[in-house]
């Protein structure tokens, strides 16, 4: 954490209100993003007991499964939710752009589809995020009537699809700055510090108690609405905030749900058990009224979070969007273009485990993506900016000279010394590197000075052209007030990693044989 960000978390209790941590929104929200607010059972994390999704905050569609243990009832809500989330993921699908892009075996300029734009997916906490990929796992293996007429268990169609969406999502989700499928509380926790720790900031409604506490005279602090939100009950005992999912209120199992299912499989029991029709009857009325509790006591739970979710994203679209955030969603767009071009294509699920090199091509992927985000999120937002500047990893300050220098070439390339005055203290010395944006690119330039005034002297060092005399607007001019990093702007990327086939025997060797591994082939030393 940032000294910005404590600095920022002792006002918030000072003041009694989230004290913002960024001028700027950092993260893409789509215009029509799906929203998914899960609940599982107590002491079951596979077993869902339902959910509310939808992209219309005044029309959720709620699932529920009455009886958890019930195998059949959790393939219907499966397939139930994958009614909801395939047609909005499948709807971005066919709307493409052609882009040019460099064809990696041929080197090539070719033109490519990529999708216009990409589903979005916003749970409530980052326990949500786990929970999608639990999801996403417990399905995309499942077999259908289909696929294996023999199967003893046969998944509805689309449930193993769904399965393969849910398991990409979770997995983009890893990746440092995507914004495929986001957490509602880690969305607030980026812009807005509370005074409260960062495992009270996963409860959703203490954290929106802090943001979007009421004004006014008599109006409770952050605080005290954030302990009423997170401890409040009413007469029977009951939250009056439900925590956001997927797991459910202990006093609320006991207490309500526990004897609602109780209810309900009584109900199952009298409808198998009855001799005549108007008995049957009934029992089928008894069935449907205890359906019917069950289901209101679960939508009891999972309304409230899901207002609170919209009203976060409401939060969210007040702050202008950075500049760079663009940029990532692009990346999320291939992200989404390339699975989606792996199903059409009839490509096997994920698998269970990743081999060596794919999983050490991800790891580096994700700390090149969490370099290159730390460096955007920086140049978009002056106050991620000033963190930076105190840690002494960049400076800001106004250009006082300029003096033209050239290398001692053949060729002289242009090497100006820009003299900076900063009241910062970056971490300057021999050999350091700063870097400016220059028209969305970055300029290097060389420590060379610090003189008794506190004033760096730098040499630029490219980005200004291939003549002796430097191209317009490529050198500051004296005046000038600019932002310098000590950071690169652009991550580098590691070495290259050997293909599957060529992995060392260190790290798992090749990829086994499908019919198992081959005895070693005989030699003469084998014959006597």
């Amino acid at each position: 954490m940032s000294l910005i960000a404590h600095l920022a978390r002792m006002e918030a209790v000072e003041a009694g209100r989230a004290q913002p941590l960024a001028t700027v929104r950092h993260r893409h929200l789509s215009a029509r993003p799906l929203v998914l607010v899960p609940l599982t059972t107590a002491g079951e994390a596979g077993a869902p007991l339902g959910a509310l999704v939808g992209t219309d905050p005044a029309e959720p569609r709620l699932l529920v499964v009455p009886q958890p243990r019930d195998r059949e009832q959790r393939f219907a809500f499966l397939a139930e939710l994958a009614e909801v989330v395939l047609p909005y993921v499948e709807g971005y699908a066919d709307d493409v752009e052609p882009v040019e892009r460099k064809d990696p075996a041929t080197g090539e300029k070719v033109l490519v589809d990529l999708c216009a734009d990409a589903p979005q997916l916003i749970v409530p906490s980052r326990a949500g995020i786990a929970y999608v990929r639990l999801l996403g796992r417990s399905m995309r293996f499942r077999r259908t009537a289909e696929q294996d007429p023999d199967t003893p268990y046969p998944a509805p169609p689309r449930v193993p699809l769904l399965g393969r969406w849910l398991t990409h999502y979770g997995e983009r989700a890893r990746v440092p700055g995507s914004s495929l499928l986001l957490a509602a509380t880690d969305l607030l926790n980026r812009h807005w510090a509370t005074g409260q720790s960062s495992l009270e900031d996963q409860h959703l409604g203490a954290l929106l108690a802090w943001i979007d506490a009421p004004d006014g005279p008599g109006a409770a602090s952050g605080a005290e609405a954030a302990h009423r939100a997170e401890l409040g009950r009413d007469e029977r005992g009951q939250l009056l905030c439900p925590p956001a999912g997927p797991a459910t209120d202990p006093a609320f199992d006991n207490q309500l749900l526990a004897p609602a299912i109780e209810a309900y499989d009584r109900a199952r029991l009298g409808v198998g058990a009855a001799e005549d029709g108007a008995a049957a009857e009934l029992a089928l009325g008894a069935l449907h009224r205890a359906e019917g509790e069950v289901r209101r006591l679960v939508a009891s739970q999972l309304k409230p979070t899901w207002d609170a979710s919209w009203r976060a994203l409401a939060l969210l679209r007040e702050l202008p969007e950075g500049a760079r955030v663009a940029d990532r969603w692009t990346r999320d767009r291939w992200s989404f273009t390339a699975h989606r071009d792996r199903i059409t294509a009839g490509e096997p699920p994920q698998p269970r485990r990743d081999d060596a090199v794919t999983a050490a091509a991800k790891l580096a992927a994700r700390e090149q993506a969490q370099g290159q985000l730390d460096a955007q999120e920086a140049l978009d937002d002056p106050l991620v900016l000033a963190g930076r500047r105190l840690a002494g990893e960049a400076f800001t300050g106004e250009v006082t000279e300029v003096v033209m220098a050239w290398t001692e070439s053949k060729r002289p390339a242009p090497r100006p010394l820009v003299t900076v005055r900063t009241g910062d203290r970056p971490h300057l010395g021999g050999g350091v590197k700063a870097y400016r944006s220059l028209d969305g690119r970055p300029q290097a330039a060389e420590f060379v000075a610090l003189e008794e005034d506190g004033s760096v002297v730098l040499r630029l060092l490219d980005k200004m052209g291939r003549a002796k005399e430097p191209a317009p607007g490529t050198v500051p001019e004296k005046g000038d007030r600019i932002a310098w990093t000590l950071f690169e702007h652009d991550q580098r990327s590691g070495p290259k990693l050997p293909d599957p086939e060529e992995t060392p025997w260190t790290h798992g060797g090749p990829p086994r044989h499908p019919e198992g591994e081959l005895p070693d082939a005989v030699t003469p030393e084998d014959l006597l």
